[in-house]
């Protein structure tokens, strides 16, 4: 048995896995086995299959650790069997029944909702003059560019699909909130880890960008998550 599960990084909307560059090579660094899934942001359960088989092609112990929307996909993909734990970073831990629409319809709109815009096609964007301000404002100002151009459309089926059985109910599970998130509203971060019961939580003064303003607190958290993961 290893003494360091392998970890899967799930990205967000809006966004592919470049979005974990500052993230990557500490971990790497440190000697763990480092993916990062590319999903279609087609529907929520496209993410959930893509990311499940990638899961389940290391045929080792796996943490999968999710950012923002991604919490989404690795609370259906958390079931594969050899997935041994979830970290959530400003995200929705839903529940059985539950979609992100439905979550954020408990609340008034987070202020970020106002730049999303849908397209001909039927995709949704963030505005790119109000990417910044809306997902990253406390990104440096060519990285927050760079996002904003480059930025994967996201289908609304991202946001409107249930969830099924959650995986947080069998598997454990850390917890990141954004205290200035914009898109999510922190008191439903703060919630989500309380339901899920988390192992660890910890709170960073930053916007939804948490994986590229403080890659060391969270390049910490995982690796606290699957020392807990691997002795359980």
């Amino acid at each position: 048995m290893p003494d360091k599960a392998n970890i899967l990084l799930v990205h967000g909307a809006w966004g592919d896995a470049s979005h974990w560059r500052h993230v990557i090579p500490p971990l790497h660094e440190k000697g763990y086995r480092v993916f990062a899934v590319q999903n279609p942001l087609t529907s929520l359960s496209d993410d959930i299959d893509r990311t499940s088989k990638l899961a389940a092609a290391q045929e080792a112990p796996t943490l999968l650790v999710g950012h923002a929307y991604g919490c989404a996909v690795i609370t259906g993909a958390g079931h594969t069997p050899n997935v041994v734990g979830l970290v959530y970073l400003a995200g929705p831990a839903l529940d059985e029944g539950e979609s992100l629409r439905s979550l954020w319809a408990r609340r008034a709109p987070p202020e970020g909702a106002a730049s999303i815009r849908e397209d001909k096609y039927g995709f949704l964007w963030i505005a790119p003059e109000k990417f910044r301000e809306t997902f990253c404002d406390d990104l440096d100002e060519t990285e927050a560019l760079v996002w904003a151009l480059t930025q994967k459309p996201t289908s609304p089926r991202c946001f409107e699909e249930t969830s099924g059985p959650p995986a947080w109910k069998v598997k454990p599970s850390w917890y990141q909130i954004s205290a200035n998130d914009r898109l999510i509203p922190p008191e439903t971060e703060k919630f989500m880890a309380e339901r899920i019961k988390a192992r660890g939580t910890i709170t960073l003064p930053t916007s939804h960008a948490s994986v590229a303003t403080h890659p060391a607190e969270i390049v910490k958290l995982i690796e606290e998550a699957s020392s807990a993961a691997m002795q359980a």
